[in-house]
C-alpha cells in the first residue's frame, strides 16, 4: 500500500501493519524477549526485542501526546519533551529505559492499548484535519501519525524477521563488533 492520503488510506496501513508486526512478534520466544542480540537504533548498540517494543509504545505514546497537546490549545514539544530532532538516537534510548524491567505480555498488551488510542483519535477526524494542511512544518497530521505508527510497525517487523532468522537453534547471534 502506499502512502495514506485519506483517513480510511491511514486506518489501513496502520491495521496491516500492526497485523503484520504481531505475526512476528508471536514467533519471539517470552524467555528471549529480553535478549539484548538485535542491533540498536543506534550504531553500535545492541536491544533486545522487549527494547523494540519499547521503542514502538514510545512512538505511539508520542503520536497521543502531541495530540492532547494540540487538543487543550499547546504547541507540542517536537519530537517529544527534552529531546531535539538530533537526539533520535538518545529518545530511543528513552524509550528503552521507560520499558525496562516489563514482561513481554505486558509490553505488547501496553502497544496493542497505544495503537488502538491512535486509531480511536483518528476514527474521531476527517480528511481534511489529517491531510487537509501542514501540520508539522511541511507534513500533513496524517503523515506525521504515519511516519509514527505504521512506518516504524514494518521497520520493527523487518528487524524481528531478521533477528528470528539469526537465532534459530544452532544460529550464532549476529552482534557488532564490540
Amino acid at each position: 500500500m502506499g502512502i495514506p492520503t485519506t483517513k480510511a488510506d491511514l486506518l489501513a496501513v496502520i491495521d496491516d501493519g500492526y497485523r503484520r508486526l504481531c505475526r512476528e512478534l508471536a514467533r519471539v520466544p517470552a524467555e528471549r524477549a529480553a535478549e539484548p542480540t538485535m542491533q540498536g537504533h543506534v550504531q553500535g548498540t545492541t536491544m533486545s526485542p522487549s527494547d523494540l517494543v519499547g521503542y514502538l509504545i514510545g512512538w505511539n505514546e508520542t503520536v497521543l501526546y502531541w495530540l492532547a497537546e494540540q487538543d487543550a490549545g499547546r504547541q507540542p514539544a517536537f519530537p517529544a519533551p527534552g529531546f531535539g530532532w538530533d537526539q533520535l538516537g538518545e529518545l530511543a534510548q528513552h524509550f528503552y529505559a521507560r520499558s525496562a524491567g516489563r514482561s513481554w505480555p505486558e509490553l505488547l498488551g501496553d502497544l496493542a492499548a497505544a495503537k488502538d488510542r491512535i486509531v480511536g483519535l483518528v476514527e474521531g477526524l476527517d480528511d481534511d484535519a489529517l491531510y487537509g494542511r501542514p501540520w508539522y512544518a511541511t507534513h500533513t497530521l496524517g503523515r506525521m501519525i504515519q511516519f509514527n505508527s505504521s512506518s516504524p510497525y514494518a521497520n520493527a517487523r523487518r528487524r524481528l524477521q531478521a533477528w528470528l532468522r539469526q537465532q534459530a537453534p544452532g544460529a550464532a547471534p549476529n552482534l557488532p563488533p564490540g
